[in-house]
């Protein structure tokens, strides 16, 4: 009877078990990707994109300068809310910042894959029109932008709140499922930090919360050339614009 009770709570285990990895499997693009948040857009886009029958829009900010810059946000960041500090921060700088396909008043689903194509094909779009593009990428935006500047001639490569493997990160938050077989929506930076051959600048946030540090390092460890690192003290993951060393470093290498 004892041996019948042990199988039976044993098999309830393992049906928990497969359920919970199946959940995280099938709804894992809901838990990477919280497009809900920027929905309520509160002006009217200024740009417009067409890649793979999916209109992307978004906005320019400092037109007619002689140097770009794109920039890629978080995964449940309104790219909007960036549009005036950033112009004010670097003037020099025409600045795109492209809503993430299922985002703002941009069309499609996001993924991985189609994220990472729409950032080439902005790129392919603005990079005639200037002397040169920078791109900075924010949190989840970070995973979009190395893949970009190892795919194309960017100047300058802006990482703020990185990390070098989503799928490691999901690992340390859920160290008993079996994460790296179970996500597709992979983001390994670390993957293509060797491929990166411009400069590039990682800015981390001392307090951060979401992003463990150990997983910022590993990213800069991958780079064949190392990366210029700036640590902003006592800054969390979300509050880190609000820190004057966060605007002082952008300031300083994209001048």
């Amino acid at each position: 009877m004892f041996v019948r009770v042990v199988l039976v709570l044993a098999a309830l285990l393992v049906l928990l078990y497969g359920g919970l990895c199946l959940s995280m499997y099938l709804g894992q693009r809901q838990q990477v990707y919280h497009p809900e948040a920027s929905w309520q857009v509160r002006q009217s886009p200024d740009v417009e994109l067409l890649h793979d029958g999916v209109k992307l829009r978004g906005w320019v900010m400092n037109p007619g300068r002689g140097k770009a810059l794109l920039y890629f946000g978080g995964n449940g960041e309104r790219v909007e809310d960036s549009r005036a500090d950033l112009a004010r921060w670097l003037p020099d700088r025409t600045i795109y910042l492209v809503a993430y396909r299922g985002y703002g008043a941009s069309e499609g689903t996001p993924g991985e894959t189609a994220l990472v194509g729409d950032a080439v094909a902005l790129f392919d779009e603005v990079a005639p029109q200037y002397s040169a593009v920078a791109v900075l990428g924010r949190s989840l935006g970070s995973g979009v932008a190395v893949q970009l500047a190892a795919k194309r001639p960017v100047e300058r490569l802006v990482l703020v709140t990185p990390f070098d493997s989503l799928v490691r990160v999901a690992a340390g938050y859920f160290p008993w499922v079996p994460v790296n077989a179970l996500m597709r929506e992979r983001f390994e930076s670390w993957r293509y930090a060797g491929a990166i051959r411009c400069p590039v600048l990682v800015i981390q946030a001392e307090e951060d919360e979401v992003i463990p540090a150990v997983r910022t390092r590993a990213l800069v460890g991958a780079f064949g050339q190392p990366p210029a690192l700036q640590v902003v003290a006592d800054a969390g993951h979300n509050t880190i614009q609000d820190y004057a060393d966060y605007r002082v470093s952008l300031d300083r290498f994209l001048r």
